[in-house]
């Protein structure tokens, strides 16, 4: 398997038909089998940099979401097809009998999360662990931005392009807690750009619901795999208080915290995002374990 530098331009070379479109994916290194779940307004963007220290310990896998990044969506194929959470959960089942796997460790971001659980609950996609980082579950998780845009998705729709992009700069630049980049900030905001690009944002918008993961949150006290909750400390988007009710809705899920991150964890600290998960992976869940270097580690129903 190939690995990533984190000196190397991100790319997904690798594309996939599925049932509702065409998706970018990439594998990354050797060893028990990840998959990762971006969230929304994101791509597989966002874990460039905490791929490099996963895959020395797993083989990576990434994609695109439907809508998002390379992903595209086929109307022509179904008309009604949205870029709906439990879309992206049927495709990621669709894309784990692709890859031949039997049971990996699924992570998930933000509605990545929900795409995750829906699709280990709902879809049986076996999963040996199960991790969860600033994770759009638990509802009502719309942020008041969102629900704006819901309520008056054709002004957004028809605002001026310019305008447009202001918003979609300013908002994707309160993901985090440490300035992005130029460069970081033109990849997030590139996917989204012209006409286009306009419309993608406000179909994935108009799509993202929390009745698609309502049916996988009454059916958390069912989870059997051993599950992380990683929430950024400084998470503007969704609150960390959030990560706590998540984490309690689990049965002996582990909550960790990662100091100086936002809702982007993976964008702020990805070196300590990748290594909180390579511990939670690698682990027996000892009392004894060792959290990473920067996290703040709690067991459910330690004191």
């Amino acid at each position: 398997m190939t690995t990533h530098s984190r000196n190397r331009p991100w790319h997904l070379h690798q594309y996939v038909q599925v049932t509702a479109g065409e998706v970018a994916t990439g594998v990354f290194g050797d060893g028990p089998p990840v998959v990762l779940v971006h969230g929304t307004p994101a791509s597989s963007y966002l874990w460039r940099n905490a791929v490099p220290t996963l895959d020395r310990h797993h083989t990576v896998y990434v994609w695109d979401l439907l809508g998002f990044g390379a992903s595209r969506l086929d109307r022509d194929l179904d008309p009604r097809v949205t870029p709906s959470i439990a879309q992206q959960a049927r495709t990621l089942a669709e894309l784990v009998e692709h890859w031949g796997l039997a049971a990996p460790a699924l992570v998930g971001h933000d509605i990545g999360g929900g795409v995750v659980m829906r699709a280990h609950l709902l879809e049986g996609v076996p999963a040996a662990r199960i991790a969860l980082l600033d994770a759009a579950v638990l509802g009502p998780w719309n942020t008041p931005f969102t629900e704006h845009q819901q309520r008056y998705a054709e002004a957004y729709r028809t605002m001026p392009l310019h305008i447009f992009d202001d918003l979609v700069t300013a908002r994707l630049r309160t993901a985090v807690h440490r300035p992005m980049s130029e460069e970081a900030a033109e990849a997030y905001r590139a996917p989204w750009a012209g006409a286009e690009g306009q419309q993608r944002w406000i179909d994935q918008v108009c799509a993202v619901s929390f009745e698609d993961t309502r049916e996988a949150v009454a059916c958390l006290g069912e989870v059997t795999a051993p599950t992380l909750v990683l929430w950024g400390a400084e998470d503007q988007w969704l609150p960390p208080a959030t990560g706590d009710r998540l984490a309690a809705a689990i049965p002996g899920a582990e909550r960790v915290t990662i100091p100086g991150a936002g809702h982007f964890i993976a964008e702020d600290r990805p070196e300590e995002t990748a290594r909180a998960l390579v511990n939670f992976f690698g682990s027996e869940r000892t009392p004894a374990e060792a959290g990473p270097a920067g996290a703040n580690r709690v067991r459910r129903g330690e004191t």
